[in-house]
């Protein structure tokens, strides 16, 4: 499933990854190079399973650590509140 932001959510990309900036709460999350992978491909409306492509393609990574990585980074941006 695609993902989205809330409208209180504010990114700023860096040398080290993305940063995140939940705004009613003040919280951030700094997200390291293969969160930013895994983020731009499921807000470019790519599905899980793309972004579980892109991080094999892209780093030293076997595809079934790389679905977990997808399916928890999902689940944790969900129940902060930050995506949709």
């Amino acid at each position: 499933m695609a993902l989205r932001f809330g409208a209180d959510v504010s990114t700023a990309e860096t040398d080290y990854g993305t940063v995140l900036l939940d705004e009613r709460s003040g919280d951030y999350w700094e997200l390291n190079p293969s969160g930013t992978l895994v983020v731009k491909t499921l807000l470019g409306g790519g599905e899980e399973g793309d972004a579980v492509d892109a991080l094999v393609a892209r780093f030293d990574i076997d595809r079934a650590q790389a679905t977990q990585d997808v399916a928890a980074l999902v689940q944790e941006l969900r129940a902060s509140g930050l995506a949709a």
